[in-house]
């Protein structure tokens, strides 16, 4: 009797376990599309790039912040390594403050700052 009692305690540890296991490996919400890390990497960076190229055709102020805080809020999509997070991270937070020198008036200075960020972003996913 005492090993039947044993036995239906392990299976019953081992059954709650797979019963955890599968839901914390569960698939990303319902409706929501998870980019591959590489492939989120290069979208930030042609978020990046159009930022830039609403900078330098001389786009008013509204539309440029507009864009860029696209680009800023896309950077949440890059699920990678920790390293490759924190390279995002540091650009997104180049981005933002690019934006901030856009509704400041700075435009040179936000073109700057993108091109380095969007360097920063390309560095990047070589860490993947």
């Amino acid at each position: 009797m005492k090993t039947l009692k044993k036995i239906a305690l392990a299976a019953l540890v081992a059954a709650s376990l797979g019963a955890v296991s599968t839901t914390s490996f569960a698939e990303s919400d319902p409706g929501r599309i998870s980019y591959p890390a590489a492939q989120a990497v290069d979208m930030l960076a042609a978020k990046v790039q159009t930022a830039i190229d609403a900078v330098t055709s001389g786009s008013d102020a509204e539309t440029v912040a507009k864009v860029i805080k696209e680009a800023s809020d896309f950077s949440k999509e890059v699920n990678a390594n920790d390293r490759v997070a924190r390279a995002v991270a540091k650009a997104t937070n180049i981005v933002k403050a690019a934006r901030k020198d856009v509704q400041d008036g700075n435009a040179q200075q936000a073109e700057t700052k993108l091109r380095d960020a969007h360097k920063q972003i390309l560095d990047a996913k070589g860490l993947i």
